[in-house]
């Protein structure tokens, strides 16, 4: 058999090494204008549902408002209504701002619906959470997997006397947690139709922050600016 000549493997390179000093005159050479950093604030107080706040940043910073502020009122009263478990309200509350979200998005009137399902099981309503779940939950998972999935999970709530005695991603429905992804989810949608981000733009630009720095990272020592998320 012929001998093959011994291949040595290249060396890993070295990471390079950015001086502290270096690192401060780069970063302080971005320019960041007084406007940009305005609709940054203006983006959250919007989005986290500040009205009063946003609308006297608006005018001190001179902005043209991105929204109607009474739609920011309008999604705090909808998240408001279902983290208290008022399902009619909040759907009374969002068809008043736009019928359309809702019939435009099967998923969340359906996870909507799933809330009021719960809330009926929360309450001890057994007969009227039975007949709520068969009228208008039940067509709706014959249409989806995803749906009846979900719908099989809400109802075994029924087979437990108690939340400590049930599996924790059934219990789980029962939680403060679920009514705030349920406004969340509404809030986000709400948002869509008018045109404006769902997440603030802070989170995501520390976000893309991060991820530069884990890029960066494998192949250079520098200072970091953000450790962690």
């Amino acid at each position: 058999m012929a001998s093959h000549p011994h291949s040595s493997s290249t060396p890993r390179s070295q990471k390079i090494s950015i001086r502290t000093e270096e690192w401060n005159r780069r970063l302080h050479e971005v320019q960041v204008t007084k406007h940009d950093l305005n609709r940054l604030i203006m983006d959250y107080l919007v989005i986290e549902g500040y009205k009063s706040a946003a609308e006297e940043f608006c005018q001190e910073a001179n902005l043209t408002p991105p929204v109607d502020f009474d739609s920011i009122e309008s999604r705090m009263d909808i998240r408001d209504a279902l983290q208290r478990g008022d399902v009619e309200d909040a759907i009374a509350r969002v068809n008043d701002l736009n019928p359309e979200i809702l019939d435009t998005n099967p998923q969340l009137y359906f996870h909507l619906q799933q809330q009021k399902l719960i809330e009926f099981i929360r309450h001890g309503q057994i007969a009227e959470a039975l007949q709520f779940a068969q009228d208008e939950l039940a067509p709706r998972g014959e249409e989806s997997p995803e749906f009846l999935s979900e719908l099989e999970r809400t109802m075994a709530l029924l087979a437990f006397d108690s939340t400590p005695t049930a599996p924790s991603g059934i219990a789980e429905l029962l939680s403060p947690a679920q009514r705030m992804k349920t406004a969340g989810e509404v809030n986000a949608a709400i948002l869509e139709s008018l045109s404006q981000g769902k997440e603030v733009k802070l989170v995501q630009l520390l976000k893309l922050m991060h991820w530069g720095e884990r890029m960066l990272e494998e192949r250079a020592d520098f200072p970091r600016v953000v450790s962690s998320l």
